[in-house]
């Protein structure tokens, strides 16, 4: 009896001292930060669509601003992240997210409000003006949002994580399962929200969401703070200190040793850069002298092809967004199926997030990234055989470029598409987000696909490479924690970033310059030949990291492999 007690007992205090840790006040907190961001980026494509006549030209402009912003911006946010104190950036990265996201509802709950009178005011210019402030405002909240994240996720963890790698890999893990529940669940309850009511109301649910939100997560953000010392202390503080204490003491040398004449000519010359530095034109070429120092840091890290081979996974086409649901409707797919796939990729995505933690500890953590990337190959393929199979839209005869050449040079001597054209297929996605058409419209304007074999093989191949690609990412995430010094975490991820988003903006201009649906497969091949040499890339930096021991997945001590890795080699090709 007084056992099963004391294994009670036990037990309790067990779980209560998980539920007050440092580890679960930043699970949670990033649970609400995800959350609020997901719903958000959902509402905001949603909003713009609907406030410009169902055109996506306001979305378009606003990814392009946010890809633009964060390819520019990001060494200097990481930069940021780096010179100065934990809590502070956390703090301020967090005040200003919500704050611009809070800003940003308000004045779309008062353009649905006003929107005829604004149309009418300045000859429609006013209305303009407020779009334009609704862009910027929300690219701010998406620059703070990725401050928020590299000093969270990249440094923060580290920190709590310790030297304890395996708790480091659990951390990262348990995070990215948050993000797979977060991407299904968030915009799935504000779509809800917006279909059952209003975007008024949808508006109105994500401000006070944010406002909430922000409190909860700057308490957390306190706690964790207070309960994680080392977080008061950064490396970069300890080398300032010493690399003055240097330059002091060869000062004191100096002028012992050096005659007076001598000192006098080098005192003249530091006054001299000192008011260099202190100049105007030092201070307004700062910020680009911090973008050519990050990406010159992130060229000489060791980790330079892993980091590379994760960006070039973004030039892809295979992925759940708005490119690949809208070839899916184009094939005969509709809204129910979606769903349960992006279900199904969810699930596939959490099991990817296991397989890397099972692998980590039996193989160690640069075999499991190529494991990861031989299983994404894999499973690709599927999707390369779907674009020979029955029923596939490819159509080499028909140009990729024909609607960019017929709108600029107005001539339609280029052999016809299929006879559904796209104007008319656009119009009808539009009044089916809308809900204006009924169902048995939507059944008689969907495209009449001869067979269903190419799309299966298509999602097939998608939904099980996510097992590979989540688990490569979060190799590739804890490779870059490990071996980025502290000083400089994070302008490294900041850099990491920028190269995550220039690979999806040329995939969104890949799509642009080759809209049509008989070009879907050359698109495919397109991406899966980035896939293939994103994990080449990986392979050069596995290879000379571990040499030919890369090839003992099961060896028998692993642990010596995995805590001491042989360095990789600093030239680069």
């Amino acid at each position: 009896m007084t056992h099963q007690v004391e294994r009670k007992k036990r037990c309790y205090d067990s779980v209560t001292d998980y539920f007050t840790s440092a580890k679960f006040f930043i699970y949670l907190g990033h649970a609400l930060s995800t959350w609020g961001d997901r719903m958000w980026h959902f509402a905001v494509a949603v909003f713009l669509v609907e406030l410009y006549g169902n055109s996506l030209l306001l979305t378009a402009v606003y990814g392009l601003v946010v890809a633009g912003s964060v390819l520019l911006l990001g060494a200097i946010i990481g930069d940021w992240v780096d010179k100065n104190a934990r809590l502070k950036v956390a703090q301020t990265s967090l005040i200003v997210q919500n704050s611009a996201v809070i800003l940003c509802g308000i004045l779309l709950m008062v353009i649905f409000l006003c929107k005829v009178q604004l149309s009418s005011l300045f000859n429609g210019w006013l209305l303009t003006l407020c779009y334009i402030l609704v862009i910027s405002i929300a690219n701010i909240a998406n620059l703070a949002s990725t401050a928020t994240a590299i000093t969270i996720q990249r440094d923060w963890i580290v920190v709590v994580a310790g030297e304890d790698r395996s708790r480091l890999a659990d951390m990262n893990a348990t995070v990215r399962r948050i993000d797979q529940l977060t991407n299904i669940l968030a915009p799935l309850a504000v779509g809800q929200i917006i279909t059952f009511t209003s975007s008024m109301a949808g508006c109105g649910f994500i401000v006070g969401w944010n406002l909430c939100s922000m409190c909860l997560e700057y308490f957390l953000l306190w706690k964790v703070y207070q309960m994680t010392p080392a977080l008061a202390i950064k490396t970069s503080q300890k080398e300032d200190e010493q690399e003055l204490k240097q330059l002091n003491v060869q000062k004191d040398v100096e002028a012992v040793q050096k005659p007076s004449e001598s000192s006098e000519l080098m005192s003249g010359v530091a006054e001299a850069s000192s008011v260099e530095k202190n100049g105007c034109c030092y201070n307004i070429t700062q910020p680009f002298r911090t973008l050519r120092d990050g990406w010159v840091a992130y060229y000489n890290q060791p980790i330079f092809f892993a980091g590379m081979s994760l960006a070039f996974l973004y030039m892809t086409v295979l992925g759940f967004d708005c490119i690949t649901t809208g070839f899916a409707y184009t094939q005969g797919l509709n809204g129910s199926i979606l769903s349960l796939l992006m279900g199904a990729s969810a699930i596939t995505g959490i099991l990817g997030t296991m397989a890397f933690t099972w692998f980590r500890k039996r193989c160690g953590l640069v075999r499991t990234g190529f494991i990861s990337g031989v299983a994404q190959i894999s499973c690709l393929a599927l999707c390369v055989v779907s674009v020979f199979l029955p029923g596939s839209p490819l159509d080499l005869t028909v140009s990729p470029f024909q609607d960019i050449t017929s709108h600029f040079m107005g001539d339609s001597s280029l052999p016809e598409a299929n006879p559904t054209t796209e104007n008319s297929l656009i119009t009808q996605t539009h009044s089916f987000i809308n809900g204006s058409t009924s169902a048995s419209e939507i059944e008689e304007m969907k495209p009449q696909v001869v067979s269903y074999l190419s799309v299966s093989f298509l999602f097939a191949g998608v939904i099980a490479a996510r097992v590979g690609l989540w688990s490569f990412d979060l190799t590739v995430t804890q490779l870059i924690q490990e071996n980025v010094i502290e000083s400089e975490r994070g302008v490294i991820n900041g850099v990491q970033n920028s190269m995550n988003y220039l690979l999806d903006l040329l995939h969104f201009i890949m799509v642009i310059l080759a809209p049509n649906p008989e070009a879907f497969g050359l698109l495919v091949i397109i991406s899966v030949s980035f896939v293939v040499m994103g994990h080449m890339m990986y392979f050069r930096y596995a290879y000379k990291t571990l040499r030919s021991r890369l090839f003992l997945c099961f060896s028998s001590d692993p642990k010596n492999e995995i805590d001491n890795p042989s360095p990789p080699e600093s030239d680069k090709v």
